[in-house]
């Protein structure tokens, strides 16, 4: 039986639009597969044909262009949002203009019942490896997260001014072995060094499956203007992590550095994410959007995708 199988015959052929619809996106498309229609905006022409092989109708437009997008104007009775905030120069870094410029479109024409935003756990900032929840507020450190909290805060003003059942999904870092980059492999074979254990920080997991599956589930499920963590049982330390699956790909365990020598070995995104430590509940995920993990630590994620 599909994941919505169990959903009510009303509910089902429903017009689902995917806004970066990229591998989690495709995912999910294929989670929905006959129950509804798919379609997904893509600003790229050579794309058209994978994604209609996909079953999944293509629709041009470009969050970059906002003239562009008003043709998703009453178009879907479901969105689920993918796309990252754009990364380069802005007028002010703190603010997404994509997921503005998405909000403004969709409120032209009859509007969707529901929109699910793929947001990050980064909102938290560091957390000393406390375990947050979240009514844990949000304090972000980076100009990538800044403008995550900027795009959370947009759908959920359209959900408290129009009704539409607005979803932030709190997503921390994602593995799969047919995901591009989807394992430490790489990384390990290259030597990337790790923090000592002292220095070390906790990290966050989830696998793609089970992420895709978590859109999906809110897409339905999702209560109005809510943020949930979606993320795995996991409670590891990043060292550990990559001792982990050193062991069970047969490869050397990374070395260990002191956080004061970090810098000179490691690029600044990786020592970004070195500096933020906590742990995240998912009891919302579980209770409301009623996810059953498929993978539900990254030592059995690992071990039957062995990368």
């Amino acid at each position: 039986m599909s994941l919505l199988g169990a959903l009510p015959a009303r509910f089902r052929r429903e017009r689902v639009l995917i806004i970066g619809c990229g591998d989690v996106g495709q995912r999910a498309a294929r989670v929905l597969g006959r129950s509804s229609r798919v379609l997904a905006l893509t600003s790229s022409a050579e794309r058209v044909p994978a994604l209609r092989a996909q079953g999944i109708t293509p629709l041009r437009g470009n969050l970059d262009e906002p003239q562009s997008l008003r043709r998703l104007a009453g178009l879907a009775t479901r969105v689920l949002h993918l796309a990252p905030p754009p990364s380069g120069e802005l007028v002010d870094w703190r603010l997404d203009p994509r997921t503005r410029a998405l909000t403004r479109a969709l409120v032209q024409r009859s509007l969707p019942s529901a929109l699910v935003y793929g947001s990050t756990s980064g909102v938290y900032g560091d957390c000393q490896g406390r375990w947050v929840d979240e009514s844990t507020p949000a304090k972000p450190l980076t100009p990538r997260a800044w403008r995550r909290v900027d795009a959370e805060a947009a759908v959920h003003w359209l959900g408290r001014a129009t009704g539409v059942r607005t979803t932030a999904l709190r997503i921390p870092g994602i593995y799969a072995s047919d995901r591009e980059g989807g394992t430490p492999r790489e990384r390990l074979r290259r030597g990337t060094p790790v923090l000592r254990a002292e220095d070390d920080v906790f990290t966050n997991h989830i696998h793609a499956d089970d992420l895709a599956r978590a859109c999906v589930l809110a897409l339905w499920r999702g209560r109005p203007q809510r943020n949930v963590n979606v993320v795995d049982d996991t409670e590891l330390k990043m060292g550990d992590y990559f001792d982990l699956a050193a062991d069970l790909y047969g490869l050397p365990r990374p070395p260990r550095v002191a956080r004061d020598a970090a810098g000179d070995q490691l690029p600044l995104m990786l020592l970004s994410f070195m500096s933020e430590s906590r742990r995240l509940h998912n009891q919302r995920m579980k209770q409301e959007l009623g996810l059953r993990l498929h993978y539900p630590t990254v030592a059995q994620g690992l071990a039957t995708s062995p990368g």
